[in-house]
């Protein structure tokens, strides 16, 4: 059974036709993520797609102890209130410690458990417990069936509203591949599963003091995963890639959105218009 998880009207589900969580990898200012999330909302507007903004105040993961983590909690939050005002974007936060699930609880329409805490009870017992929705992204270190674990603990909060991600799997050291197995896999539970397509081609410590990526890998692995009828496409962008404060190796340059949405959402008609049988 396909399960329908709804975000501010925003209805995922795995038969439904493909939405869209997205944003820059981290809060850098306020004038870079409200341009960012301005613009996309009109490509969104013109391709007839809904979407989650994606935000992040603070990227505790980093490779190296000298990379830029954010903004700060406060400012972040600030811009993330104006984005909901003014912009009337339903938002996605990612949290690190259970406590911040209270903290974000007034902002956020869905709360994300990083993939390197997918396995923390108390931070998916928290966050369940808020009533939001919740999205776990696979940690990179798990089996796709691993997944009914975690869905478990969210469940024992009496919250059912849970979204499952895939962001890839270690394969040996500073690499990262797709099994396209695990959208069938996690399917089966009946929750929305979405393809985070761009932390899928990191090579996660690849530049020795930084993440590294492939970018031109984001498109055909996009096109493999929705060809499989899942429920949504995650995926990181940025003003100018190059000069991005985090991931910028693996966000896709914002003026090739529009391409990327387009060819994406016609693949995701196609199938869905056969029942998901090609």
């Amino acid at each position: 059974m396909n399960k329908v998880v709804d975000v501010g009207g925003i209805k995922f589900s795995n038969n439904l036709s493909l939405k869209y969580i997205c944003g820059t990898c981290v809060i850098e200012s306020k004038t870079n993520y409200i341009e960012t999330i301005k613009r996309l909302k009109k490509i969104m507007r013109e391709e007839r797609s809904l979407f989650v903004a994606k935000a992040s105040f603070d990227k505790a993961n980093r490779t190296s102890i000298e990379s830029f983590r954010g903004i700060g909690f406060e400012e972040s939050m600030e811009i993330l209130k104006i984005v909901k005002k003014e912009l009337k974007v339903p938002l996605l936060v990612d949290i690190h410690l259970p406590h911040q699930a209270e903290l974000v609880l007034g902002i956020a329409d869905i709360i994300q458990i990083p993939a390197f805490l997918c396995r923390q009870t108390d931070i998916l017992i928290a966050a369940g417990e808020t009533g939001k929705v919740v999205n776990v992204k696979k940690g990179q270190f798990i089996s796709p069936w691993d997944v009914g674990n975690i869905i478990k603990k969210i469940e024992s909060t009496g919250n059912k509203k849970i979204l499952l991600t895939e962001r890839g799997t270690t394969f040996g050291y500073s690499n990262l591949v797709v099994d396209m197995r695990s959208f069938e896999i996690m399917k089966h539970y009946g929750y929305p599963v979405i393809f985070d397509s761009t932390h899928s081609v990191q090579r996660p410590g690849g530049l020795g003091d930084k993440t590294g990526g492939d970018r031109n890998f984001i498109l055909p692995l996009s096109k493999s995963a929705v060809v499989q009828g899942i429920a949504g496409i995650f995926f990181e962008t940025h003003i100018n890639p190059e000069k991005a404060l985090s991931d910028g190796p693996n966000s896709i340059k914002l003026s090739n959105v529009k391409n990327y949405i387009k060819t994406l959402n016609l693949i995701d008609k196609t199938v869905k218009s056969k029942g998901g049988n090609l």
